[in-house]
C-alpha cells in the first residue's frame, strides 16, 4: 500500500511518505473498532476522531489526514477507489504529509481499511 501511495505522490511531484509504527497502530485500531462496533466513519460512536486516535498511539503530530474504505479486496482496488474520490485523493497527494500508517481488518462486511497520514512535530 505504501508503495502504491508513493507512486501516486511521485507522479504529482510530492516526496514519498515513510511507514510509521505509531500511525500503523492508530490505523489498525480504527479498522478493528469499525468492524467490532459496526460503523463506518472517521468519528467513532464515542466521539473519538483521527487526531485523538493518532495521539493515543503516541504520535506527536503537527498535521494529519485519514482515509477509510470498506469492502475492497486488494490494496490496488482500495487505492483506485481513493484516487477517484476528491477528498481521499487530496490526502494521498498532500505534500505536507511525511509518514503513513495502514490498518486492515478482515471479516464479514469487510475488509475495513484505514490509511493515516501525518507529519510529526
Amino acid at each position: 500500500m505504501t508503495a502504491l501511495v508513493n507512486t501516486e505522490r511521485q507522479r504529482s511531484g510530492c516526496g514519498p511518505v515513510s511507514q510509521n509504527g505509531q500511525l500503523d497502530t492508530a490505523a489498525q485500531r480504527h479498522s478493528e473498532d469499525m468492524a467490532a462496533r459496526g460503523y463506518f466513519d472517521h468519528t467513532s460512536p464515542d466521539g473519538t476522531d483521527p487526531g485523538d486516535r493518532i495521539t493515543a498511539a503516541g504520535y506527536r503530530w503537527s498535521t494529519y489526514g485519514e482515509n477509510i474504505a470498506r469492502g475492497q479486496q486488494t490494496p490496488a482496488s482500495v487505492m483506485d477507489s481513493w484516487m477517484n474520490s476528491p477528498g481521499h485523493r487530496a490526502n494521498i497527494l498532500n505534500c505536507s504529509f511525511k509518514e503513513i500508517g495502514i490498518g486492515k481488518h478482515d471479516g464479514s462486511g469487510g475488509p475495513w481499511w484505514t490509511q493515516v497520514f501525518g507529519a510529526a512535530m
